[in-house]
């Protein structure tokens, strides 16, 4: 089968004469199929360098004519202008246009018009629409391409009925990311209203009504020179989301490393935002320690709740195990599938709880990547998930999440740092939870990850650490 795409100035008669051409073509081969791409005479410049630049083609002028290789794949193979066309048309086909140059600018008005008021149809019914704005950094990581397929479900945004997808990457060039837009139109979710790709700050954070940070701006030169690069990166997304996000924008930081320092760095550089409205994920540690516990004591992951994570995300962290439960646990003491027990009172080794038990949480995640070779994206994407559905009343107000927000006051933690602690989602927003025992091994360990988070402001990268308490 022979598929042309022909695209052309709405206002070119060449491109109105090589139109009619190809329909006479259509009617008369059965197999042959052109895709007609009628783009209105100011923005056409800008669509012929763009599409040209990223299939490697030289042209210059309307209308433009490339063959689809639907039988090879891959890219479009560039036939040229009118004359190549036409050219084309009389060798194989043996079919020529006659069409004098009245008509010609006759069907090319006609098709200005029609094509203007296609798009001020379409410009109307965008602004009828009031779509979520979702912003994504970090948009080339692997993280983010099994996150957009989740994202992009009913059950994560129920109550909105059109999703406007920016994908931003400020190390991605445009080529990569026009292939991640096409992967994600290809979706096809009934929620996705459009998907927009973005590789410089120009137009970052507008409209935002959820932004989830994702780029940990990897570099080779050294932990300093990536603290640095990190650093001027996310106050410059700070005054941005400042002056064009919503103001009731959902800010989540995730990553592996400066996840406390990012967050602050957003919440220090948008101050007309609430300070409420930024979070830093430590749920993919929570499911981490619930992965070990469950392999202890043979039950499933989901078995395990209620695992607390306190600290520095990317640094020092404190496990909780003081209101963690485990269900279907097959021990002395059996109950119906709703019945719980307090997994201290399961696990009585304090000896493996406060060695191995911490060791093995800590390698985790290294284990995965070790044996991967990239980084545990999946583990990741289910943390924000299970963060953003709860910000948007899909659990219980039972339900504990560990999150790093800003301090103000509470369990005695020095104010205006940003440390993961345990909080609740209910309406929309969280609330710390205060129904927890912080005794004074607890206070004393908190008090070391507030010492330490002050040391990355000053380009002092911090010691990885960690403690479990119980």
């Amino acid at each position: 089968m022979a598929k042309f795409v022909l695209a052309g100035k709405a206002d070119c008669p060449y491109y109105a004469k090589a139109e009619l051409l190809a329909d006479v073509l259509q009617r008369s081969l059965p197999n042959f199929r052109v895709h007609k791409i009628s783009v209105l005479p100011a923005e056409w410049k800008e669509w012929l360098e763009s599409t040209c630049e990223r299939n490697g083609w030289k042209h210059n002028n309307s209308p433009l004519v490339w063959r689809e290789l639907v039988e090879q794949g891959g890219k479009g193979m560039l036939l040229g202008g009118f004359s190549d066309f036409l050219n084309h048309c009389q060798d194989y086909y043996g079919i020529t246009s006659d069409m004098s140059t009245d008509v010609m600018q006759r069907i090319a008005a006609e098709n200005l018009e029609t094509q203007s008021s296609l798009t001020a149809e379409e410009r109307h019914c965008l602004s009828l629409i009031q779509p979520l704005h979702v912003w994504i950094t970090g948009a080339l990581s692997l993280t983010c391409q099994i996150l957009i397929p989740c994202l992009l479900s009913a059950e994560v945004f129920p109550k909105d009925a059109a999703v406007a997808l920016h994908l931003l990457d400020l190390e991605g060039d445009e080529e990569e990311m026009q292939r991640l837009k096409m992967d994600v139109e290809d979706l096809a979710p009934s929620v996705l209203l459009q998907v927009i790709v973005h590789t410089d700050l120009d137009q970052a954070f507008h409209e935002a009504s959820i932004i989830l940070l994702l780029d940990d701006f990897r570099n080779d030169a050294g932990n300093e020179t990536k603290l640095r690069v990190t650093t001027e990166h996310y106050r410059e997304y700070g005054h941005l989301i400042d002056g064009q996000a919503n103001k009731q924008v959902k800010v989540i930081v995730s990553g592996d490393s400066f996840v406390n320092l990012r967050c602050s760095l957003l919440v220090e550089n948008a101050p007309s935002i609430n300070s409420h409205q930024f979070v830093a994920t430590a749920t993919q540690l929570e499911n981490e320690a619930r992965a070990v516990l469950a392999k202890k004591m043979r039950v499933r992951p989901s078995d395990v709740t209620d695992v607390i994570v306190w600290g520095n995300v990317s640094g020092s962290f404190i496990i909780d195990l003081q209101r963690a439960k485990v269900f279907n646990y097959r021990g002395a003491i059996r109950g119906p599938a709703s019945f719980s027990q307090s997994v201290l009172q399961i696990l009585h080794d304090r000896k493996w709880l406060e060695t191995e038990f911490q060791q093995q949480v800590r390698l985790q995640r290294a284990v995965v990547v070790s044996k991967t070779g990239h980084a545990a994206a999946i583990s990741a994407t289910n943390g924000i998930l299970r963060v953003l559905k709860a910000w948007h009343g899909a659990y219980g107000q039972d339900e504990v999440f560990s999150v790093g927000v800003l301090c103000t006051g509470f369990f005695k933690l020095p104010y205006g740092i940003i440390l993961s602690v345990p909080v609740t989602f209910m309406d929309g927003k969280w609330s710390v939870l205060l129904d927890v025992t912080v005794d004074n091994k607890l206070q004393e360990e908190l008090k070391l990850c507030a010492k330490e988070l002050p040391q990355v402001f000053h380009n002092k990268a911090p010691k990885t650490k960690q403690s479990t308490h119980s």
